[in-house]
């Protein structure tokens, strides 16, 4: 799965080819080849250092690469970004604003340093950004007496002041309360079903469960992962979970199915299913005279994989 760069030019949001970018002798990003399909809301996974927050500093241009190349809407980067970039919206951690402007007001200021004013389209614009992210009844107030979950709402009204073919959302829902991350999540769903790409990086394994088609796993500025979600979480094993008193004989019909890394723990007989149906191995315990209490399919979820890839916890709530 790692490296489906198989796709052709145009099928791609995002395309990159051996990205990296050291600070010193390491490598916060190390080598990836990342391809984001247009028209996906793309999961950047991984713990806090794995490199995703340098990785979208390089694609938006605001740190150079040191190795490597890549491309936004099909367009090489950085040689295209005053055309590609006015097409891209972007959330990176933390919007700065001015404190002592309001919400309404700094997003007027930042929409007329655009590089075309559209001025006529202004307040309608910024009214619906506004009313989005949920923020128009603290329009008025200064920045300055926001909590940081209202600022990275403002940061993503921000981000759609303008229609976008691509968002590169980081961290979106970091300082939000339930609600507010339940809103944006259903801003995200609604942005894709618009026709936007959404590339969304998390550490917080739920959100992007929830809200995304394809993902990716960062580890260590190394990229160990990706493609659709469902494919990705499919990855690992199917394990099979017999309760018996019976755990020899179990055992035995097990190994004579073909099923793999068999252990016993108690009354419980675990193993991958390696392709082979629950029922078939419950039919063939049966005949053998094994009471069986209970049998289980245990499918991976995406934490699992995450865990299997990189051997590392995740935060799966927040």
């Amino acid at each position: 799965m790692t490296g489906t760069a198989a796709q052709s030019r145009g099928t791609l949001a995002i395309e990159t080819q051996g990205l990296t970018k050291r600070f010193g002798d390491m490598a916060a990003v190390d080598g990836i080849d990342l391809s984001v399909p247009v028209g996906s809301v793309f999961g950047f996974l991984g713990p806090n250092g794995s490199g995703k927050t340098t990785t979208i500093r390089v694609l938006l241009g605001l740190i150079n690469a040191s190795e490597g190349s890549w491309e936004l809407l099909g367009q090489p980067m950085p040689d295209r970004a005053r055309r590609v970039l006015p097409d891209v919206g972007a959330l990176i951690e933390g919007p700065a604003f001015y404190p002592w402007l309001t919400g309404r007001q700094n997003l007027v200021r930042f929409d007329a340093a655009g590089p075309d004013a559209q001025r006529s389209t202004r307040k309608r614009r910024i009214d619906d950004a506004l009313a989005r992210v949920g923020l128009t009844a603290v329009a008025s107030k200064k920045v300055k007496t926001y909590s940081f979950g209202m600022r990275q709402r403002l940061g993503l009204a921000l981000a759609l002041l303008r229609p976008r073919q691509l968002l590169v959302l980081d961290e979106p829902t970091n300082g939000m309360d339930p609600q507010g991350t339940r809103e944006i999540r259903n801003l995200t769903k609604e942005l894709a079903g618009e026709g936007a790409t959404v590339f969304l990086s998390s550490h917080l394994l739920s959100e992007v469960e929830q809200v995304c088609t394809h993902v990716a796993v960062m580890s260590l500025g190394k990229l160990l992962a990706q493609g659709p979600i469902a494919e990705l979480a499919g990855a690992a094993a199917t394990r099979l979970r017999v309760e018996t008193d019976d755990v020899a004989v179990a055992t035995q019909v097990l190994e004579r199915l073909g099923l793999a890394e068999l252990s016993v723990e108690g009354t419980t007989v675990l193993a991958n299913l390696d392709g082979h149906r629950p029922e078939d191995c419950n039919r063939e315990l049966v005949l053998a005279g094994v009471g069986v209490r209970s049998l289980t399919a245990i499918r991976p979820t995406l934490e699992d994989t995450f865990v299997a890839l990189t051997g590392e916890g995740f935060d799966v709530a927040r």
